[in-house]
């Protein structure tokens, strides 16, 4: 008897896949049509991220500035453009910070002015190309010196301009800073080209004061005008530098006010309610 191998214990039927259909090339056209549309997925990808980095850029930093391109960046005038920049530019001065080195005097004689003493008579000069008139600026000096407030109420002395520097005992010279400077250098004095100073014989007022005044002074210009004149001219009839009394009270007109009022209140005049008005000497100032 011939012997048979047992038969396999029935199971479930075995599924084949059936095989995937192979994929149709694409036409010539169709590929340019996808590759078109990649490029402008890319594209748009692209703009979206320059524009964020763009946001980035102008966000505003903690102070509430525009963040700034990188110092010398050449696209910066169109970025000021862009960011509402305003490009500063110094702002000109309204008088020229040099001048022709040579000077125009006021011509003819002021009446005398004071009521006794003796007669100190001056000269005054504008230097040319400063854009002032030598008649106007004449007249400005001659009415702070003859004002009662001023030198004259000592009656001590009174005062003239004159026309020839022959009878002149002072000049009164209204100088550019560079000429000032120039000049007030000669006589040992250092004014950084911005304040006014006196040499023997010389007052001479920096034309930038006489223009600007100074900052925070607390008056009007005129006032400040006639405080340098006679705070110039105080030095040359002798005069030294003095010290605020106390805060509040008015500023002795040799009281270095162009530097600072140090509490006081701008005062032009070296007589008060009739009355010379001191501080404390300041010495070797």
């Amino acid at each position: 008897m011939t012997s048979s191998s047992p038969c396999d214990p029935p199971g479930p039927p075995t599924h084949r896949p059936s095989p995937s259909p192979t994929p149709r090339p694409l036409s010539r056209d169709r590929r340019l049509l996808a590759l078109l549309r990649d490029r402008r997925a890319l594209g748009i990808g692209l703009a979206l991220l320059l524009a964020a980095a763009a946001v980035v850029t102008l966000a505003p930093r903690p102070d509430g500035q525009a963040g700034e391109p990188p110092t010398g960046d050449p696209g910066r005038a169109a970025y000021g453009a862009a960011a509402g920049e305003h490009e500063q530019r110094p702002t000109p001065t309204p008088y020229p910070r040099e001048g022709t080195g040579s000077f125009v005097a006021a011509t003819g004689d002021s009446p005398v002015r004071g009521t006794d003493g003796p007669v100190r008579r001056y000269r005054v000069a504008v230097e040319s190309g400063t854009g002032q008139d030598v008649a106007a600026f004449a007249a400005t000096v001659d009415e702070v010196l003859g004002d009662p407030r001023g030198w004259t109420a000592s009656e001590e002395f009174r005062m003239q301009r004159v026309a020839e520097a022959d009878d002149a005992d002072f000049t009164v010279y209204l100088a550019t800073p560079g000429t000032s400077e120039r000049m007030c250098a000669e006589g040992g004095l250092s004014t950084e080209g911005y304040t006014s100073c006196r040499l023997p014989g010389q007052v001479i007022i920096n034309l930038a004061r006489w223009v600007e005044a100074v900052p925070d002074y607390g008056a009007p210009l005129e006032i400040y005008r006639a405080y340098v004149v006679n705070h110039e001219v105080g030095h040359e009839f002798g005069e030294e530098h003095q010290a605020c009394p106390a805060p509040g009270e008015p500023a002795p007109v040799m009281q270095q006010q162009t530097y600072g009022l140090d509490g006081c209140v701008a005062n032009a005049w070296p007589y008060v309610d009739g009355s010379r008005y001191e501080g404390k000497l300041v010495p070797g100032i």
